[in-house]
């Protein structure tokens, strides 16, 4: 398995919304850290978004990762066809294997035969570029209709980018939608997190811990990639929260936490 950096590892460090740092990270930025940690990819999903970086940009990227000896997977955020399409063509430029695609609440209001009619020719387009699309199960698209829109679909160029927990929020414990996606599985993303009780006994929160420090059964999601190209990417995050140190305080975490999640990592991926 080939450990990677995803860009949401850095969600605070690149700002999202109304949170942006001074000096907030570059997608060249994201070619250092990986280097540094020794990691073998970098995948820049919708926080990074690349279109807005220049043609050139994009041939340069490729050039300094080649030089650190880094893929590079690219992504977008929902399903819109021309956005696809062009990040379909960065893919090129990239050489990136893997366009990932995450579906969200308004995608699952789509019926399913005509988002696959969609992306039928954006996956043959994919193909010909030596790509696949990896649809991702974000926090509003049920499982069960992600495997019916694959089947629907049914080529071998679209796949599933899992992640062991973004599901929760569909209604779905982890397990179960891993066992529902495992089989469609072609790029992965891995993290960690907690469920702690409210202090008055009003609920509970589910929040982010550094992988191999909370409740997702790390070993467990592996065995059931069994069947996985060996040469999959693991993509790294976390779910870091903005508590009331603030920004900063986030920022400064950020790090830290992904230096803990990239050691454990390496130690649940060897011999895999």
């Amino acid at each position: 398995m080939q450990l990677g950096l995803g860009s949401y590892a850095y969600r605070w460090s690149i700002g999202i919304k109304d949170q942006v740092p001074a000096q907030p990270l570059t997608a060249f930025d994201l070619l250092d850290r990986a280097e540094a940690m020794g990691l073998s990819l970098v995948q820049y999903a919708d926080n990074m978004p690349l279109h807005k970086y220049s043609e050139a940009d994009h041939h340069r990227l490729y050039e300094v990762a080649q030089d650190k000896g880094l893929y590079l997977e690219l992504g977008t955020q929902c399903f819109n066809a021309e956005e696809v399409d062009n990040y379909i063509e960065i893919g090129k430029r990239l050489h990136s294997k893997i366009l990932r695609v995450a579906l969200d609440e308004a995608d699952s209001h789509v019926p399913v035969p005509e988002l696959a009619e969609q992306l039928r020719p954006r996956v043959e387009r994919a193909r010909k570029a030596g790509m696949k699309i990896a649809i991702e199960n974000h926090f509003n698209y049920p499982s069960p209709r992600m495997v019916e829109l694959l089947d629907a679909v049914d080529d071998d160029h679209l796949g599933v980018c899992l992640d062991v927990a973004n599901s929760i929020c569909a209604n779905e414990w982890p397990e179960e939608t891993i066992t529902m996606l495992a089989p469609y599985t072609i790029n992965l993303h891995l993290k960690d997190y907690e469920i702690t009780p409210d202090v008055y006994g009003v609920g509970f929160r589910i929040h982010g811990v550094p992988l191999g420090q909370g409740r997702a059964p790390i070993a467990w999601i592996l065995d059931q990639l069994k069947h996985c190209p060996k040469d999959m990417s693991v993509i790294l995050e976390h779910w870091l929260m903005l508590d009331q140190g603030g920004l900063a305080a986030a920022i400064a975490k950020e790090q830290p936490w992904l230096d803990q999640t990239v050691a454990a990592a390496k130690t649940f991926v060897e011999g895999r």
